[in-house]
């Protein structure tokens, strides 16, 4: 350990102005319950830290997170580790064909970044990104002799799978700035914006020494949960000491053992990325899919909408569930921080009844999860390491990071 050490450690209830805290952290995305759901559905592993820890100033807690908020990086390019452990079981191809129809995508395209990404769920990946403000960024996935690539220049949006040569495209408003700066993909600096959302007074935050990363000293952020419901036991996020980027971020579970994500730089430059970077031509003789516009689920027609998406199935959260509110997407978000816990209807029946004609695919699903029962009928729970889903058998989901008892206490209030 260096000799710079902070034993400073807060809670939202001892900052000097918890509600200021909390308006920062406003800007950031979505609850821990729903960053659990991405991080399930696009994959994260572990990135490799400089040995030595730097002599930097002290630096408290709330500081750290304030500069976190205000790091305002626009141009960077660099090569990531990520990599997820969620104890899924081995299912082969099936989630990459999850995704696809669970979005519509019934034209199957590899490029599709909907299904490409989802691909990333488990296993250890390399990614190089680069951004240049919020309007050009690159993700590339690099596979054995293939890569995958999403590009977001402008208005169009490109996702390129070199071993199929397939490419697909869907447009944005040009301008709208739609993308994250920080690419598409799981970068430490958006998962860490993400977990920060649900740092209240039910959350530990210290800052605990120093490390090198990616060549740049940084300091190390610990957060930990204090509710009991939670299935995240720690968070440690590396902080850039120059521009408050965050440069590594590790989510180890509270059931303990090895990382369940863990993602962080290996090489990273702040320098503008060249222009060229973010051209992109589909190759001679690839097959080109169009995509609907950016915004919509690719395959899925504007004027298409879910029960969630359109609130349906989602009044009676709103109506009796726990400190209920609207999520992103029409998600009906119970709870904060977290122990938050994403609920929606899926429109149809549940496992029992093989909602959406998949009666295969529900029975394997029936069979990896545990029957439950309460006041709200009966249902599945999927378990993973982090991640907890209730799917009802009429049909309602309740996802989050938290414990299965929390799920069905969830369930009952609503009803």
């Amino acid at each position: 350990m260096a000799p710079y050490e902070s034993d400073d450690s807060t809670t939202a209830g001892d900052a000097d102005d918890p509600r200021a805290g909390r308006r920062r952290a406003a800007r950031y995305g979505v609850p821990v319950a729903v960053v659990g759901v991405a991080a399930v559905t696009i994959g994260l592993v572990p990135a490799l830290a400089d040995s030595g820890d730097p002599d930097l100033p002290r630096i408290s807690a709330q500081k750290l997170i304030e500069k976190i908020a205000a790091s305002d990086v626009q141009q960077l390019s660099g090569t990531v580790k990520v990599s997820t452990d969620l104890g899924l079981p081995d299912l082969g191809g099936l989630t990459g064909s999850l995704a696809s129809g669970a979005t519509g995508s019934g034209d199957g395209s590899s490029a599709d970044p909907t299904a490409k990404l989802t691909e990333l769920a488990t296993g250890t990946h390399t990614l190089r990104v680069a951004a240049d403000g919020p309007d050009r960024q690159k993700l590339s996935v690099l596979e054995n002799a293939a890569e995958y690539s999403v590009v977001h220049n402008g208005k169009d949006v490109w996702g390129y799978d070199s071993a199929s040569n397939e490419v697909y495209h869907a447009t944005t408003d040009a301008g709208a700035g739609t993308a994250r700066q920080d690419g598409t993909g799981p970068t430490p600096q958006r998962l860490a914006e993400d977990a920060l959302k649900a740092v209240d007074s039910t959350t530990d935050v210290k800052v605990d020494g120093t490390a090198h990363v990616a060549g740049r000293d940084a300091y190390k952020l610990v957060v930990k949960p204090k509710d009991a419901n939670t299935t995240v036991g720690a968070i440690s996020i590396a902080v850039d000491a120059e521009t408050g980027m965050p440069l590594k971020f590790t989510l180890t579970p509270a059931s303990g053992g090895s990382a369940v994500i863990d993602a962080g730089f290996t090489k990273v430059s702040f320098a503008k990325p060249a222009a060229s970077t973010f051209d992109f031509t589909p190759p001679k003789g690839a097959k080109v899919t169009e995509g609907d516009t950016a915004g919509h689920a690719p395959g899925t027609k504007s004027g298409d909408r879910s029960p969630a998406a359109s609130g349906k199935g989602a009044d009676k959260g709103t109506e009796k569930g726990r400190g209920a509110h609207a999520g992103p997407d029409g998600l009906n978000v119970i709870g904060d921080g977290w122990d938050s816990i994403a609920a929606f209807d899926t429109g149809g029946e549940g496992l029992s009844a093989g909602a959406g004609g998949g009666g295969d695919l529900n029975g394997l699903v029936g069979a990896l999860g545990d029957k439950v029962k309460g006041s709200f009928g009966s249902g599945t729970v999927l378990s993973t390491r982090l991640i907890n889903a209730l799917v009802t058998d009429d049909g309602t989901v309740y996802v989050g990071a938290v414990t299965k008892d929390a799920l069905v206490k969830a369930a009952d209030a609503a009803k």
